[in-house]
């Protein structure tokens, strides 16, 4: 008797369902960098923490346009 081989990874993510986590992740760092900036440094330095948390939020919009095409 053959075992059947599945073609699934071990954890059943495609790249749709990585990218989808990925976009989540990064969507929810970037508010949280964007509110360390506005709340807790208000100061100079609060400004590069705004400005890191738009990139993350940027990250995270070309990921979700990425989910389907590749």
């Amino acid at each position: 008797m053959q075992h059947q081989i599945y073609k699934t990874s071990v954890m059943g993510m495609n790249k749709n369902t990585v990218l989808g986590w990925a976009t989540l992740i990064m969507i929810l760092m970037g508010l949280l960098l964007i509110g360390l900036g506005v709340f807790k440094y208000s100061e100079i330095s609060g400004w590069g923490f705004v400005a890191v948390g738009v990139g993350f939020l940027a990250n995270a919009w070309v990921f979700s346009a990425l989910k389907g095409r590749i």
